[in-house]
């Protein structure tokens, strides 16, 4: 087994946290999720040897209690909501779990002397792009509170790091998507608002049809383009990020992409190609607030931390999605519909 000292991974049942949780019990390292279940699913903890506590990350004594009870020396942090519109029509939800709950877990990190932070941020902290490909030089201009909240927290951990010697990465993902190669864990979001599962619960079934929102953007076939990141490539960058700082080496902030832009309309072609079925488009309005184009500079992943996406295949993407909406959940945990 790895290291008898326990990573704390908080928000380790929702999606990208449960294949990170998976991959770092597979390398036999000693984890603890954290996760109140709100978005999360205590069936995508697969791992028998991951202990599992029910509970929010805002909650000053379980924490204790949790921080008292292992030895734990790094924190991995997946807790956000994460629902651009709705941290629009109620910021106050996204405020006080995405950054004052972060801040009673870093103040127990303070208390227990737990030195590493890794933390799951977005592209979303940028806001508009200003030039492509986006890299970590950018200005940090986020247009809509779930941005802001995470560009909070990310000047919050400079802070923390400055005066108490907390390190931290921030990794800065694009369009986390796909699922575990052998269909097993996967995407399932309530509601669902990532088009490659939207596109596939219409090849499906779930759905009657897809709504491209704008065609008349300044891209190729019109429709925005954007960076779309495998989910195991994710957990991957996870784990380097957790030796790096294991390591003793200093803050840092990357960003999480392929560097390769894939348009709506080529993701749509693509899954009917995977899934040999005809998926039905409707042509909405644009959506206030999405940029043409959205594509990342992942250089100083790959140069920093080692890590380059291994998935940049949008149809082999597509691919480990569909296996896992055939799968033996059906795409769903628990779904009342079998």
């Amino acid at each position: 087994m790895g290291d008898q000292h326990k990573i704390l991974v908080v928000g380790g049942a929702g999606y990208i946290g449960s294949h990170t949780v998976r991959m770092l019990a597979e390398q036999g390292h000693a984890i603890v999720v954290l996760d109140n279940l709100v978005y999360g699913h205590r069936e995508a903890i697969v791992d028998e040897t991951v202990a599992f506590i029910e509970g929010d990350l805002g909650d000053a004594a379980l924490l204790d209690k949790t921080f008292a009870e292992h030895a734990i020396d790094a924190v991995v942090h997946f807790a956000a909501f994460a629902y651009v519109g709705e941290s629009v029509t109620d910021p106050a939800k996204y405020y006080l779990n995405n950054l004052a709950g972060p801040l009673v877990l870093l103040e127990a990190m303070r208390r227990h002397g737990c030195p590493n932070f890794i933390f799951s941020s977005t592209c979303a902290t940028y806001g508009n792009p200003q030039y492509l490909p986006i890299d970590e030089v950018h200005p940090q201009n986020p247009i809509n509170p779930y941005g802001r909240s995470k560009l909070m927290l990310e000047q919050v951990l400079q802070d923390y790091d400055q005066a108490y010697g907390i390190k931290n990465v921030c990794l800065r993902y694009f369009n986390a998507c796909g699922a575990s190669e052998d269909g097993i864990i996967g995407e399932d979001h309530d509601p669902e608002t990532h088009l490659i599962p939207l596109v596939l619960e219409v090849a499906v079934g779930i759905r009657e049809s897809i709504t491209v929102f704008g065609d008349d953007y300044d891209t190729p076939d019109g429709t925005c383009i954007r960076d779309y990141i495998h989910i195991l490539d994710l957990a991957r960058a996870h784990v380097l990020a957790l030796d790096y700082l294991r390591s003793g080496r200093p803050s840092m902030a990357c960003n999480l992409g392929t560097g390769i832009g894939q348009s709506v309309r080529e993701v749509i072609a693509a899954a009917e190609k995977v899934t040999g079925k005809t998926v039905p488009v409707v042509q909405g309005k644009r959506r206030e607030g999405d940029p043409p184009r959205l594509v990342a500079a992942p250089q100083k992943a790959n140069d920093i931390l080692g890590w380059e996406a291994a998935y940049t295949d949008l149809e082999a993407i597509i691919q480990t999605a569909w296996n896992w909406m055939q799968g033996p959940r059906k795409g769903r945990y628990g779904d009342p519909r079998g």
